[in-house]
Parts: structure tokens; C-alpha cells; sequence
């Protein structure tokens, strides 16, 4: 007999001996990731190395190109043989008109017709309103009608006259025959004598007639408006049915005027001067004008008057101030900056030639108790020390320090140093 074995022994051995193959048969990672790691390490630190070197090298250049600092010039100008002369004073004004009238009636009155607008053009006599003259005409034609009756009267009183004076000579020659008595010689001449007496009486009515006449038509020309002057109208102050009146109503209802007119030809500069330089500016000094509207135009001016009082709140003195051109650019209350100018020389005086140069406002900077200016030479700012003269326009005349042709640094910065790196802005 066989003996047989139970089916679990037999199986065993068999699943064993497949799980040690298949464990043989496993790819152990463990070891290929670390020598994968191992491989990479170099690689990783070159590479760290490398980047980092690139960032070193970015940041020396941007430190390098930022060291030198961002600066706007401009350039030194000669100041020319013949030029202007350097500004002693500036200061600041507004034009204003020497003739200006709000224009109305001289008699309260209700606007039937308004002939004017804003900036019209007027002349000397021109009408420019009428009232209503209804009862004006009226008057008018009531002392036109005493007039005439005075005249009728003093035709008839001379008629009368005419007749005493016939009367008069016809008794005296019958006297003489004694054919009238004497009495009545008497009578007869003082009928001519009352006669001449009314007839003297009635010439003076006849001039207070024609006196009412005149005014009453001054009254009806009092209803037409004219123009006072030559002028512009600036202001139109009234409308066709409004009252205007001479006098100030309290009420607001009534106009004091129909507009406002204003002689071009009479524009003049006021300013007020601080009373400290006051000393500096004479009657006749040339002076540079410049309307805020108009920056770039330089009207040639000269001084007029000096007011011969101060104002004592401000501390400042008006000072009249003449147009030597006209144009109808300017108009009245415009802003205006003024350059007082060193007086012309005479003849007879010496021609020196002008020298230092002229550099903008901006370029100058105080540094301690001195004036400075820092130059552009070589893209590095140069300090210079100067010495200042006049002021002409928004420029500053430099009289030592800075040759023509040298382009200084507007605006320089606050901690700009000596020698320090700097490059010209681009516009």
C-alpha cells in the first residue's frame, strides 16, 4: 500500500517557493532614488551658484547706473552789448483805467430805447440811450407857447407906444396955439412914458420865455444819453424799460446808469512797492512789463508817478506805471508783473560792456550765508560760489562764477554734493 500524504502538505511547499521568486523578481526603488539624488547634487549647487553670481552682477549695475543722479540744465546766456539793462525791482499790479464812467441821465427816466452792447466801440457824443421824453415835449411846448404870447404882447405894447408918442407930438403943437390945455399935454406924455415902461417890462418877459424855453429843451435833451468820451462799453447795466436815476435807489428797483465806458487810450499800471525799496524806483525809470495772459510778450513801460503817500496796513507805496504801447490786447484789471530797470546812461557817461551772464532763477540755491550754482561738466556737478547782480525776467544776472555757455543744474537736489555723479535728464 501507498501512503498518501494530506492535500495541504503537498500545496505548501509549491506557494512557498513562488513568493521567494517573485521576491527575488521586486526593483528595490530605495536605492535608485538615492543614487539619482546623488547624481542631481552637483548640478543643483552649480546652478545655485550661477544664479546667485547673476544676481550679484544685476545689482553692481543697477547700483553703478543709479549712483548718478537725474538733472535738468540750462545754459548760460551772454548778456549782449546794447541789451537791456538788469532789473533793480519786480512787483506786481493791474492795469486800470484813468477814464471810467458809468454813464446815465441826469433825470429819472424809463429806458424806451438802449443802443449799446459789450464792447462796442464809442465816440464822443454818440447816443447810446433815450428815455421816454413824453412829458419833457410837453413842458417844452408849453413855454415854446409863452414865449409867443410874450412876443405878441410886446408887439402890441409897441403899437400902443407908437400911438402915445403921435398923441404927445400933436398936443404940443396945438399948445402952442393954446388950443389943448396943459394938463393935457401932461397926460399925453405920461402915456408914453407908461408906455415905454411896458414895453421895457414886456421885452423881460419875452427873455424869461425863451429862458424857459432853453430849459425845457435841456430837460428833453436830458432823455438822450450820449457818450461822455471816446471808449469802450464794458458794461451793459440796464434793459429797455427799466428806470434809470442819477440818484441811488434804496428799493433796487431803479438803475443808476444804462452801462459802464472806459477810454482805452488812459491804461495805465498800478503797483504797490514795498515802502523798504521804494528808494529804488524814480519818476521816468524804464520799466518791463509782462501781462499774466501774455508770458512771452515784454511791454515796454516807464514809471509815471510815485503816490506820495503809504499805505499804512501794507506797508507799501503806489506807483503809476505808463504803456508805451498800446493794443487792444490789454484791457482793464489784467494782471501784470513789472521789472523796474537800471536808468539809461546819458551820452556823455561811458559805454561799459556788460559782462557776467544770465542764468534761470532756479539754478540758484543758498548754502550757507552764499549763493551757489552747481554746473554740469564732465557728467559731474560742479560747485561753484557766484556773485549775483540784477534780475531780469525770470532770469538772474551772474556776475562771477559761471562762464557763457556752461550749463548749470536747475532745481538742484537738496543733498547734491561736489563732484558728485550726475546725467543729464532726458526731455
Amino acid at each position: 500500500m501507498v501512503a498518501r500524504l494530506p492535500v495541504t502538505d503537498l500545496k505548501m511547499p509549491a506557494e512557498t517557493d513562488k513568493k521567494a521568486l517573485l521576491g527575488q523578481l521586486r526593483i528595490d526603488r530605495t536605492e535608485g532614488q538615492a543614487d539619482a539624488a546623488s547624481a542631481r547634487r552637483p548640478w543643483i549647487i552649480g546652478g545655485a551658484v550661477l544664479l546667485a553670481a547673476l544676481i550679484g552682477a544685476g545689482l553692481w549695475l543697477g547700483l553703478a547706473g543709479s549712483s548718478a543722479l537725474s538733472v535738468h540744465t540750462a545754459m548760460a546766456q551772454p548778456i549782449a552789448s546794447g541789451g537791456g539793462n538788469a532789473s533793480v525791482l519786480d512787483a506786481t499790479g493791474y492795469v486800470t483805467a484813468r477814464r471810467e464812467a458809468t454813464v446815465s441821465a441826469q433825470i429819472t427816466g424809463t429806458v424806451t430805447a438802449l443802443l449799446i452792447e459789450e464792447g462796442d466801440h464809442v465816440k464822443q457824443g454818440q447816443v447810446l440811450a433815450r428815455l421816454d421824453d413824453t412829458a419833457q415835449k410837453a413842458a417844452l411846448a408849453q413855454a415854446q407857447a409863452q414865449l409867443h404870447s410874450a412876443q405878441a404882447l410886446l408887439v402890441q405894447n409897441q403899437a400902443l407906444l407908437s400911438q402915445s408918442e403921435r398923441d404927445v407930438n400933436r398936443d404940443e403943437d396945438l399948445i402952442k396955439r393954446n388950443l389943448v390945455s396943459q394938463q393935457a399935454v401932461e397926460q399925453a406924455r405920461t402915456q408914453v412914458d407908461t408906455g415905454r415902461a411896458q414895453l421895457q417890462s414886456q421885452r423881460k418877459q419875452i427873455d424869461l420865455a425863451e429862458a424857459n424855453v432853453r430849459s425845457a429843451q435841456v430837460q428833453l435833451d436830458y432823455c438822450t444819453v450820449r457818450a461822455p468820451f471816446t471808449g469802450v462799453v464794458i458794461a451793459k447795466a440796464a434793459q429797455v424799460g427799466e428806470i434809470i436815476s442819477p440818484f441811488s435807489a434804496g428799493g433796487g428797483f431803479t438803475r443808476t446808469g444804462v452801462g459802464t465806458l472806459v477810454d482805452m487810450d488812459s491804461l495805465e499800471i498800478e503797483v504797490d512797492v514795498n515802502e523798504a525799496y521804494i528808494n529804488r524806483v524814480q519818476p521816468g525809470q524804464p520799466v518791463e512789463s509782462t501781462l499774466n495772459a501774455y508770458p512771452d510778450w515784454q511791454i515796454p513801460s516807464h514809471v509815471i508817478a510815485i503816490i506820495p503817500t503809504a499805505d499804512r496796513a501794507k506797508a507799501t507805496v503806489k506807483v503809476r506805471i505808463g504803456l508805451d504801447a498800446k493794443d487792444a490786447r490789454i484791457v482793464p484789471d489784467m494782471g501784470v508783473r513789472v521789472s523796474f530797470l537800471e536808468d539809461k546812461k546819458t551820452a556823455a557817461e561811458p559805454q561799459q560792456r556788460p559782462h557776467g551772464v544770465l542764468v534761470p532763477s532756479a539754478a540758484l540755491r543758498k548754502d550757507g550765508g552764499e549763493d551757489v550754482v552747481f554746473v554740469l561738466k564732465d557728467k559731474k556737478a560742479q560747485r561753484r560760489a557766484v556773485t549775483l547782480g540784477g534780475t531780469n525776467g525770470d532770469s538772474r544776472q551772474v556776475l562771477t562764477g559761471v562762464s557763457p555757455g556752461e550749463a548749470v543744474i536747475l532745481d538742484a537736489p537738496a543733498g547734491l554734493k561736489d563732484d558728485a555723479a550726475v546725467k543729464e535728464a532726458k526731455s
